[in-house]
């Protein structure tokens, strides 16, 4: 079971982009974040100075949040932040989206590349809109408790 929850976090994590980032000294916050299976990690791209580019330069513990209906997805996510000084990944990552937050495009000596290493989460992962009132309903009707999806916690 916990083998199967840990694909179904990685591949419905990836239909997320974005979650509610926090670290020490680094109060929640909404980041855009790239998942790469093969890292065993979640990506974020920010600016140097910030307050999460400074936490992942201390190597601070962060907990990430994802909330998605869309990606059938819920998730506290505990792990620890790290920055990486590695150009080819950020070319991998690097989109239109990044570079509206940069003068400079990719070039801008800003830019501050972020790893979180997941080291456990919660998850539910859900059926989705229509099987979750389809449940509610049948629980209103027959007092059985409805069931919303898997529930799992991982460690990584």
């Amino acid at each position: 079971m916990t083998d199967m929850m840990m694909d179904e976090f990685w591949n419905r994590a990836e239909k997320i982009t974005a979650g509610m980032l926090s670290a020490a000294d680094a109060p929640p916050r909404p980041m855009a974040h790239q998942v790469s299976k093969d890292d065993k990690a979640l990506w974020f791209i920010t600016a140097q100075g910030t307050d999460i580019a400074d936490a992942a330069r201390a190597g601070s513990k962060a907990q990430h949040i994802l909330a998605c209906a869309h990606g059938q997805l819920y998730a506290a996510i505990d792990g620890r932040l790290s920055v990486e000084a590695n150009n080819e990944k950020l070319d991998e990552l690097w989109s239109p989206m990044a570079a509206i937050w940069f003068d400079d495009g990719r070039e801008d000596a800003d830019i501050c590349l972020v790893r979180f290493t997941p080291e456990k989460a919660e998850i539910w992962a859900t059926d989705g809109k229509p099987r979750a009132l389809y449940e509610l309903a049948k629980a209103a009707v027959t007092d059985e408790t409805p069931d919303l999806g898997d529930h799992a916690k991982l460690r990584f």
